[in-house]
């Protein structure tokens, strides 16, 4: 009896104890963020800038007329996705990379990434007019 109580108060607390990694939705979210960011460095700078999201993560860069150059100060830094977090582009082959380009007066490609872990899944989309939206 004892040795079962006890294997029914593990159980609970394992159940209990939350995933260490943020929400997929909150990765997302953050990424999205960061895409704004982007959208308005350029519209600031009157530059391009470039968002490039691959399986492992994303990072910037900046154009200034002659080269692609890469952004890392403040908000720019090169990320990575948490872990178990799949990165996708729709609409393109898996392994191909994502690059969202923002010109000088915020205006991009359409493009959306789909972020998953386990069953949830979040897309963030980037329109024509270089609005980002997470769905």
């Amino acid at each position: 009896m004892v040795v079962a109580i006890m294997g029914l108060a593990a159980s609970a607390v394992v159940l209990a104890v939350p995933d260490p990694r943020p929400p997929v939705g909150d990765e997302a979210e953050r990424f999205a963020a960061r895409l704004v960011r982007a959208r308005e460095e350029a519209l600031l700078t009157n530059r391009a800038v470039a968002v490039e999201a691959t399986a492992t993560g994303y990072a910037f860069s900046s154009f200034d007329g002659a080269q692609w150059s890469p952004l890392t100060e403040g908000p720019f830094g090169e990320e990575h996705w948490a872990e178990d977090t799949a990165a996708r582009p729709d609409g393109l082959p898996a392994d191909t990379p994502l690059r969202v380009v923002f010109d000088p007066t915020g205006v991009a490609d359409t493009a959306s990434l789909t972020l998953s872990r386990g069953p949830r899944a979040v897309t963030v989309a980037v329109d024509a007019a270089g609005e980002v939206r997470v769905k």
